[in-house]
């Protein structure tokens, strides 16, 4: 991390430091909920925005033309990286995102590539550039992200969305050396395009493992978490503030810590004073209103942010998001409200 002190409350955030009100920011605040956003899916598919670095530049303005945000988040997905390697994605209407080639064998591991970002996620790179020059002129950060090794890796071998992991977790359990071979590729890969989004302009780095939860303690410590601190480790290396985030992580909360990140990102299942507890007082911490929440009545949602915000009182490093990313149909005005909600919160 850079040693010059940020300007800018959710920079500062980040770093722990007193901020004048508490940042928002919101994970998908980008996305279907927008009027503006269906409207371009009226006419693109989401990876043809994705790969044209004017319409995504376009989308992550969106809500920050829309509410007063304290950050922007690039607009991609956390698969695009997985075609570089060598994996057939499409998303289809219905079903969400498919691999047509899914990992199943210790011959497609050792089929994987791992090819630098500037050739095979050049588009987001140049997203990336083109909101920081409309970004900067608000002084408001961009972030960048990717999805961690294990979560990719789940992809990966499911072929999309899973329940119960049986792929993943049997190549994990009864293939374990092919597992290390696959995950070292993917941390790689992971590290890598953190960096160079950072390179390229991002301010801070966020790193998604949506679905480590499904993992033991024990298997996370042994199987997954050693390939995230290898992500992090390459991507600090560009000096920006690194928020670690994933949900269903409470029976793991001290590993994630361990893992790395100058931030952890928590979700709704844990009260954040019982995760300064456990994480050290001394942590920032991003999170955690449920994002079903944004759907109840104002006088209710109200309630609900309040209590998020007496837990946090004010203290520096805390930075208010949800405990995942807004959902389709979530009500703009709700959105709205909450942002500034949040702004106007004095402890």
């Amino acid at each position: 991390m850079a040693d010059q002190e940020p300007t800018g409350r959710f920079l500062r955030a980040c770093q722990g430091l007193p901020t004048d009100v508490t940042p928002i920011w919101l994970m998908r605040q980008a996305g279907r909920y927008m009027a503006e956003y269906r409207k371009l899916r009226e006419s693109y598919g989401i990876l043809e925005i994705i790969k044209k670095p004017e319409l995504a530049c376009e989308v992550t303005l969106q809500p920050i033309n829309a509410f007063d945000l304290d950050a922007a988040i690039i607009f991609a997905d956390i698969l695009p990286p997985l075609e570089g390697m060598g994996l057939s994605l499409e998303f289809v209407k219905g079903e969400g995102p498919v691999i047509h080639n899914p990992i199943r064998s210790a011959a497609d591991v050792e089929a994987l590539k791992t090819p630098p970002p500037e050739e095979s996620l050049d588009f987001t790179l140049e997203a990336i550039k083109l909101a920081r020059l409309e970004l900067d002129q608000r002084e408001i950060p961009l972030i960048g992200f990717s999805g961690a090794p294990f979560t990719l890796a789940c992809y990966a071998i499911e072929g999309g969305s899973s329940k119960n992991f049986r792929y993943a977790k049997g190549l994990m359990m009864g293939e374990s050396a092919v597992w290390h071979q696959m995950m070292a590729k993917f941390s790689v890969v992971v590290g890598r395009y953190l960096l160079a989004q950072a390179r390229a302009g991002a301010q801070v780095l966020q790193l998604f493992d949506s679905w480590v939860g499904a993992l033991s303690p024990a298997d996370y410590r042994q199987m997954a978490m050693p390939y995230t601190q290898q992500a992090i480790a390459i991507a600090r290396q560009a000096g920006v503030p690194i928020i670690h985030f994933g949900t269903n992580t409470n029976g793991m909360l001290e590993l994630i810590r361990e893992a790395g990140g100058d931030v952890i990102g928590v979700d709704w299942r844990i009260d954040l004073e019982v995760a300064w507890r456990r994480l050290g007082t001394n942590i920032p911490i991003q999170g955690n209103l449920d994002p079903v929440a944004l759907f109840a009545p104002w006088p209710d949602l109200k309630v609900r942010a309040q209590y998020v915000l007496d837990q946090a009182n004010g203290r520096p490093g805390h930075i208010f998001n949800l405990g995942h990313g807004i959902l389709p149909q979530t009500p703009v005005d709700n959105v709205r409200r909450l942002i500034d909600f949040v702004h106007e919160y004095r402890r």
